[in-house]
């Protein structure tokens, strides 16, 4: 059975169920899609549960707000004390105060609990939590812990560090989630994000650990490094590692749409033993080559798929990538940007993609400039 770490009175599984990537039914890749596959999503839930996996995240948005149904559907068949499950308050779908409790009676009605094990204040960075304290949202989920529809409050992040430091010094936290991964140890600052969270006895919760699966589907040579080292461990396991040999991380979150996936991390994560100072050199030494690649750092988490235009960014950004990393031609890359209904040429700069990424991509200079001068 998979490692488990202590969080107040009991046990979580360091590995999580992340359902912002679940198996669809499409063949196209990293787009913003409700057609979830109900069964193979169910063996993915059942194969977790059945190995220890007590940890399930879903929010609002993700799937086009078909992700909480289907996670509410698919534990349905367990006690509801056997597992925990997790999901966010997206503040900025919240155009008046009331709107709040519009959304949290949604999410339970669309899961189909009572309760929340873990509730977060959603993508909080100045513009979000600027909001949420004009809202009063950390008021609102107090309130509702204390009516017991919710059992521990946490935020997760994507902002500055100034940011971070002023969210932790304004409220109690039971927990919180930043994007922690080998790449984002420097490239995003995650090392003193974590040691800030750690400091103020926060316990983390790691968000894309392997970066999109970017660090996953890694160079020959840096492949070649890691098998060097761990000839039997997969690459991914590397970047699982990596943030599970931090002490202060409660659970690491991984959207994972196979059992080929699921079960490398189940086997990274049973009888897990943390990394010594020279894996640690090896995974640095992964980031300063992955750093010199031309692609673009999108990890199709698809926050900005609520596009005006319905321009479909992280689609057009992984043909791009795919390219990029040798995996299709020029041609190809070409006949696949063709097919997308709304592309590039739709963009009229207006910046909301953008202001909702997590990795700070410039999205309308990539349409505007990098993208037409590729597809042409």
């Amino acid at each position: 059975m998979i490692d488990k770490r202590k969080f107040k009175d009991t046990e979580i599984s360091l590995l999580g169920l992340g359902t912002m990537r679940l198996p669809c039914k499409t063949a196209i890749k990293r787009e913003a899609n409700p057609l979830i596959d109900y069964e193979k999503g169910q063996e993915l839930v059942d194969y977790a549960y059945n190995h220890g996996v007590n940890y399930f995240d879903t929010a609002y948005m993700y799937h086009v707000g078909k992700s909480e149904k289907f996670i509410g559907t698919a534990l349905k068949k367990y006690p509801r004390e056997s597992f925990y499950l997790a999901d966010k308050l997206p503040i900025w779908l919240c155009p008046k105060k009331s709107d709040m409790e519009k959304v949290f009676s949604k999410q339970l009605s669309r899961t189909g609990m009572d309760y929340f094990d873990f509730y977060l204040l959603h993508s909080l960075n100045k513009e979000n939590f600027d909001k949420c304290e004009k809202f009063g949202a950390y008021d609102f989920v107090v309130k509702k812990k204390e009516e017991g529809k919710i059992k521990n409050i946490g935020f997760s992040f994507h902002g500055t560090i100034e940011d971070l430091k002023r969210i932790v010094a304004s409220h109690k936290w039971d927990f919180a989630q930043i994007q922690m991964n080998y790449l984002d140890w420097k490239n995003q600052d995650a090392k003193t994000q974590y040691e800030i969270l750690t400091d103020a006895g926060i316990p983390v919760i790691v968000m894309e650990p392997v970066r999109g699966g970017k660090l996953a589907e890694v160079d020959s040579d840096i492949e070649e490094m890691f098998k060097k080292a761990r000839p039997n461990n997969s690459v991914a396991s590397w970047a699982m590692s990596f943030v599970a040999s931090h002490s202060n991380v409660l659970t690491v979150l991984s959207g994972m749409n196979t059992i080929e996936q699921l079960d490398d991390n189940i086997s990274t994560f049973t009888d897990f033993t943390p990394f010594t100072e020279s894996e640690y050199k090896i995974c640095e030494n992964a980031c300063a080559m992955l750093n010199k690649s031309e692609v673009i750092p999108c990890t199709g988490c698809d926050y900005c798929a609520d596009c005006p235009q319905g321009i479909k960014i992280s689609t057009i950004f992984d043909i791009y990538n795919q390219f990029k990393k040798s995996e299709i031609s020029k041609d190809e890359a070409v006949n696949l940007y063709s097919k997308i209904d709304v592309n590039a040429s739709a963009c009229v700069n207006c910046g909301k993609c953008a202001s909702h990424c997590p990795q700070s991509i410039d999205i309308p200079d990539k349409m505007n400039n990098l993208i037409p001068e590729f597809f042409k």
